[in-house]
């Protein structure tokens, strides 16, 4: 499927997020770092709600490790954006988010992308099983 093909139906997950004004660059459109933000925020915010992630004290910790972004359409203060989260690939100790990011009301994709994590275990730093809630949670977003 084509990015621009993309569709909010596509993703199991969907997180409202509203720009602010800081987000705007010169070019009077949201930076592109604030896009790896809302990957950030629909990504972290469904595994510590639907998978029980303990960012601060849990036995494993996700590192990302790669990351990529294909803009689309501009989007701008004071745009609402839906983050709309799926996984494409899971594996023992690593998984690939899919995200796309629409504008409110908007059909077509303002950007898609993906980003990896490999779950460690927090003090070894060594791979670390996806396990329990947290993989459950990840099984229900395959497509």
């Amino acid at each position: 499927m084509e990015p621009k093909d993309e569709r909010r139906a596509h993703y199991p997950v969907i997180r409202r997020i509203p720009t602010r004004w800081r987000d705007n660059d010169v070019y009077h459109h949201i930076n592109n770092v604030i896009y790896y933000e809302f990957f950030d925020t629909v990504i972290n915010g469904y595994l510590m709600e639907a998978g029980g992630l303990d960012f601060s004290g849990g036995a494993t910790v996700g590192f990302a490790v790669e990351t990529h972004c294909q803009f689309l359409q501009p989007i701008q203060f004071p745009d609402e954006v839906d983050a709309c989260l799926r996984v494409g690939v899971l594996g023992n100790s690593s998984v690939r988010y899919e995200i796309g990011i629409f504008k409110a009301g908007v059909i077509e994709p303002a950007a898609v992308g993906y980003f990896v994590h490999v779950f460690v275990d927090r003090l070894t730093r060594q791979p670390a099983r996806i396990s329990g809630q947290l993989r459950e949670a990840m099984e229900a977003l395959q497509r």
